[in-house]
């Protein structure tokens, strides 16, 4: 399925704290969309919004398939969310974790199995399957969640701050699976707070205290704004 997502003046406050503060966005089909600011950004509130785990307080999500408008009971099933914080059980070996989400996600064993060895490959985490993953490296835990996710093979990726707190070799080993799965025409959505990531995305979204700052194919942003980087494109739109 080809889906996209838009929100329109979508807002989002806890109590007295304003998290989203009117934001439109357009999250095309079939890229690597990057949403990119420091914490308290509204990165994870967008997130959880589009995956439907909130409500907005005002404002619309809208979600598209093949152009036409679609209800979200439509994408869901096709949906992957990786949250940021640890959300794998320790004791559970790798090969255990795809066990568990093949029953969740009630996947054949045929498809199962093709589904699963393509992930072990691509991770290069095969020869680990029996490690349990609280034994695992930042970049190895990180890889699992990613295959978790990935096993549904989803339309809509979600990925909150895939690479926060790993090392660089593991960061960028990451953006090259993503690199792999933008190749397959899924809409992708990630979270950071390190702004030379944003280059890597085809589509960039900055975002600061809620508001949204600029929005576009990232070189295209950066010429717009007279910035050199994002770091420098952040100082100028206030953000920081």
């Amino acid at each position: 399925m080809d889906f996209s997502i838009k929100t329109e003046n979508l807002k989002k406050h806890f109590g007295g704290v304003q998290a989203l503060s009117g934001v439109s966005f357009d999250f095309s089909a079939g890229l690597l969309h990057g949403l990119i600011g420091s914490d308290g950004a509204g990165k994870t509130t967008t997130l959880r919004l589009l995956a439907g785990l909130l409500k907005p307080s005002s404002g619309a999500i809208r979600y598209f398939s093949g152009g036409r408008p679609a209800a979200f009971s439509e994408l869901r099933p096709t949906l992957a969310y990786m949250p940021q914080q640890a959300s794998l059980y320790p004791d559970l070996s790798i090969e255990e974790h795809l066990e568990f989400f093949r029953e969740l996600y009630r996947l054949s064993p045929a498809v199962y199995a093709r589904r699963s060895e393509e992930l072990l490959e691509i991770t290069r985490l095969g020869k680990f399957r029996d490690r349990r993953a609280g034994r695992l490296s930042g970049g190895m835990y990180k890889k699992l969640g990613l295959m978790c996710a990935l096993l549904q093979s989803p339309s809509v990726l979600l990925l909150d701050e895939p690479t926060n707190g790993v090392d660089p070799i593991s960061r960028r080993e990451f953006w090259e699976l993503l690199y792999g799965l933008a190749g397959e025409k899924i809409l992708i959505i990630v979270s950071t707070a390190y702004m030379d990531e944003a280059e890597r995305c085809s589509r960039v979204h900055l975002l600061d205290s809620g508001r949204l700052l600029a929005s576009g194919e990232p070189r295209a942003v950066l010429k717009e704004n007279g910035a050199a980087g994002f770091e420098e494109l952040f100082i100028k739109k206030g953000g920081g």
